[in-house]
C-alpha cells in the first residue's frame, strides 16, 4: 500500500493556489480540466516530493474546484493535513507575514496549526524533534479552532 494523496474541496482556486503554493511553498505538479464535469483537479506536492511525485504520482494533495458556485463546510471534520518543516518558527514567521493566522503557534517548539482559505486544519511539525522553545511563540494563545 502507497499513500496517493489527500483531496480538499476548495470555493476558491486563486486564493487556494495563492495559500498552498505561494504561502506554504507547495508546487502544482498535474493538472486536470473536465469540460463535462465542470470541475478542475490540481494536484500539489513538496518541492522534496517531485521527483516522488514523478515516479509514483504520489504523494499530493488534490485541490477540487468546482466550476459551479459551492460552499464547503467543516474542516475540521476533515482532520487535518501535515507537513514536516525545517525550521518552524521560521514558516511560521513567514506566514504571518503573509497574514495567515497561527491559530496554535509553536510554543513547544514542534507544533503548530494554521488553516486553509477553505477552513481546512494544517498542522506543522518541525523536522528532527523541537527546537527550544522561543518568543514570541511560547507565550502566545491559541487562535480560534484548529
Amino acid at each position: 500500500m502507497r499513500y496517493l494523496h489527500t483531496m480538499v474541496r476548495v470555493s476558491n482556486l486563486e486564493q487556494s493556489l495563492e495559500f498552498y503554493c505561494d504561502h506554504l511553498g507547495l508546487v502544482e505538479v498535474a493538472r486536470q480540466d473536465n469540460e463535462g464535469g465542470r470541475f478542475s483537479l490540481i494536484f500539489l506536492c513538496a518541492p522534496e516530493d517531485v521527483e516522488t511525485f514523478e515516479q509514483h504520482k504520489s504523494p499530493t494533495i488534490e485541490l477540487t474546484y468546482n466550476w459551479d458556485d459551492n460552499s464547503y463546510d467543516g474542516g475540521r471534520n476533515f482532520g487535518h493535513l501535515a507537513f514536516r518543516v525545517k525550521n518552524i518558527y521560521e514558516t511560521c514567521q513567514k506566514l504571518m507575514d503573509a497574514g495567515v493566522t497561527i491559530n496554535r503557534p509553536p510554543r513547544c517548539g514542534h507544533m503548530a496549526f494554521i488553516r486553509s482559505p477553505d477552513n481546512i486544519s494544517i498542522e506543522l511539525l518541525q523536522e528532527d524533534g523541537s527546537l527550544e522553545p522561543a518568543e514570541p511563540w511560547a507565550s502566545m494563545e491559541n487562535i480560534g479552532e484548529w
